[in-house]
């Protein structure tokens, strides 16, 4: 299997994909549907939107498959098809990508939550567990954990991944800036305190996605390299705050404004650069134009 760690060996940063909420919505996706349903009886869409940010430049695109684990999908009558919607969500992802670009099967939060006893740990694990090796058999190259707030959960995905899969595991966390100006999750995690769990719990690659502003990430990025100066980073912003114009929620930072910002990150330590929510193929495909050749 090919890994994300040789390829940064040769290439100093690489650009993931952007959001799949975003263009989801733009095709059609209304609150009441599972977007990982999609995967089962969209296809064509999903494999669209993939193919999209392929043709953009991305080096590493995602699966539709952000919450398709047991406990989000119970919610629309299908936790009996995990596995089911795992593995074509990667299935199409890896038609998308071909031979050159990593898949990346992506796997979110539960809904619930260790640290307040809502789920207990062997719970959880078994969950994940079922999520990741339906991605892995869909022919997902790496397992990204992503938009995580609480560290227990975090951990135990990463540990999930990294006992049942053959696949690198990268695992990225959310972050807010405090009235204090620190950065925390919601559920009060720290990028240092994140940086050692995840590095201990296996991770190979760690970072930050959605939450704070670009600049903020490059704030959290350097936090991460001042406790590990190694281990690779993975950055995926959203395109500015969320604003709400006309009934609808409109992120303000264009494709322009984001690469050029992105070069901090690059500057900060991030390795791997992409974008999370409001983001498009534009957002990648001027990403690409201005860091392919980062130095």
């Amino acid at each position: 299997m090919r890994k994300i760690a040789d390829a940064l060996r040769r290439k100093k940063i690489l650009i993931s994909d952007g959001a799949w909420g975003t263009m989801m919505i733009d095709k059609g996706l209304t609150a009441s549907e599972s977007p990982e349903s999609w995967s089962l009886y969209r296809r064509e869409d999903v494999f669209s939107i993939a193919e999209a940010y392929v043709e953009a430049g991305a080096d590493m695109i995602a699966t539709n498959s952000f919450g398709a684990n047991r406990f989000k999908l119970e919610f629309y009558g299908l936790a009996d098809r995990v596995a089911e919607i795992n593995t074509q969500a990667a299935a199409i992802s890896r038609a998308a990508a071909g031979p050159g670009v990593f898949v990346l099967g992506s796997v979110g939060p539960t809904g619930k939550f260790p640290m307040m006893d809502e789920i207990g740990e062997t719970e959880l694990y078994d969950a994940f567990r079922e999520q990741v090796k339906a991605l892995e058999n869909g022919g997902a190259d790496a397992i990204i954990i992503e938009t995580m707030t609480d560290l227990e959960e975090a951990c135990v995905a990463v540990k999930a991944a990294k006992e049942n899969t053959s696949c690198e595991v990268i695992c990225m966390m959310s972050f807010d800036k405090t009235i204090e100006g620190n950065y925390r999750t919601i559920m009060g995690v720290s990028p240092t305190e994140m940086t050692l769990s995840l590095v201990r719990a296996g991770a190979d690659i760690i970072g930050a996605n959605c939450g704070t502003t670009i600049n903020g990430l490059v704030d959290i990025t350097m936090e991460i390299r001042s406790i590990n100066a190694d281990i690779p980073v993975i950055i995926q912003a959203n395109a500015g705050t969320a604003e709400q114009q006309e009934g609808r929620t409109v992120y303000p930072d264009s494709p322009s404004y984001m690469a050029e910002a992105a070069q901090s990150l690059a500057s900060a330590g991030a390795n791997i650069i992409g974008g999370c929510c409001g983001t498009t193929p534009l957002h990648i495909r001027r990403l690409t134009e201005i860091l392919k050749n980062w130095q």
